[in-house]
């Protein structure tokens, strides 16, 4: 093959690439473009960012005032003229402007100020995002200073992040819960069998969690506090054991600060519907499955991934919903970006070859 070719390489039927040439002297980054954070994955060197997807700006000067963990403590706490934001909704870009100046800030980053050459970057997204979705992700990273950009679906590269090999002709399923959306898919031989995409995740967690306190106790809790009981006491299933937290926020009644405390049963009950539409989404996916790759999956297990797979129960809900058995990966977290950086590797060394 030689440099001026258009490289392609069909493995997954998840991948594209854009641009022409491929030589080994440029950097490989896998960025995992999470709706709650980003990570990113250089080759050789593993995870070495992981920063909230948040920016605070100035509304007057539409100056950037902080971007990532920085920017994620002023959520709900600026004055007027600052506002902090996630340029991230729901696996896809809401702010394209703010998404390309945090993505160039990320990717300096975590490469130094030092780098000169452009490098080749492959970027998750959520299996059900439309043509358009994609262009909007790939444009931002050509604009962040990337080289050549490839687009990878998001439980493709969860399932090599979590070690699975599936180049076989095996079936097996991921449940990546994220921030933004849940991707349920099955896969065999390198693609995507059946696959569904829903907008059902951390966030809507944490959103549920807000309602619950605001209907069931009259208090009004930001979003940092709502993450951060899911975090303590967050619950997807009803265990023996009873967790109480303190919660504090402002009294809808009185309008003053108030504390009350919540138990980890009221938790569950906050998160049922939420947990509902994952469980019945993963049955609909199952429904479709072919009978011999339902059989390997019944067999083999269903592999959670995500940093919604960290809630409390959620195996144990899905085992005792679908009767298979379900297990969390070992770093659930930094599986997508892990799986996005390999595949980077994998093609750098298939162009090697050829």
């Amino acid at each position: 093959m030689s440099d001026d070719t258009v490289g392609s390489l069909d493995l997954s039927g998840a991948i594209r690439f854009h641009r022409k040439g491929f030589n080994m002297q440029y950097t490989d980054i896998g960025i995992d473009l999470g709706t709650a954070s980003i990570l990113v994955y250089i080759r050789g060197k593993g995870v070495v960012l992981k920063e909230p997807s948040v920016v605070a700006f100035d509304r007057d000067t539409n100056k950037i005032k902080a971007i990532g963990e920085d920017a994620r403590l002023m959520l709900g706490r600026t004055p007027g003229n600052i506002v902090a934001v996630r340029p991230l909704r729901q696996g896809v870009i809401s702010d394209y402007t703010v998404t390309e100046k945090m993505m160039k800030y990320f990717i300096q980053k975590a490469l130094g100020r030092k780098s000169f050459r452009k490098p080749r970057i492959a970027v998750c997204v959520p299996s059900g995002v439309t043509e358009v979705e994609k262009k909007a992700v790939e444009d931002a990273t050509y604009q962040a200073g990337a080289r050549e950009v490839s687009i990878i679906e998001e439980p493709i590269a969860a399932a090599i992040g979590a070690g699975i090999d599936i180049s076989k002709p095996c079936g097996n399923m991921i449940v990546d819960i994220g921030g933004g959306t849940s991707d349920i898919a099955v896969i065999s031989l390198g693609g995507t069998v059946v696959s569904a995409s829903i907008k059902i995740a951390g966030d809507d967690f944490d959103e549920a969690i807000v309602r619950y306190m605001r209907r069931k106790h009259n208090l009004l809790i930001g979003e940092r506090t709502a993450e951060d009981l899911k975090i303590k006491i967050g619950s997807a299933y009803k265990s023996v054991e009873v967790e109480i937290a303190e919660v504090r926020g402002r009294n809808l009644v009185t309008g003053l600060p108030r504390t009350v405390e919540v138990t980890s049963e009221e938790m569950e009950e906050a998160l049922r519907e939420a947990t509902t539409q994952i469980i019945d989404t993963i049955h609909s996916v199952l429904e479709k499955t072919p009978p011999e790759l339902a059989a390997d999956i019944a067999d083999r297990g269903i592999v959670l991934t995500g940093g919604g797979s960290l809630l409390a129960g959620l195996e144990d809900l899905i085992h005792a919903k679908t009767g298979i058995n379900t297990m969390t990966a070992e770093d659930p977290m930094t599986c997508v970006a892990i799986g996005t950086g390999k595949y980077v590797e994998f093609l750098a060394g298939y162009r090697e070859e050829v």
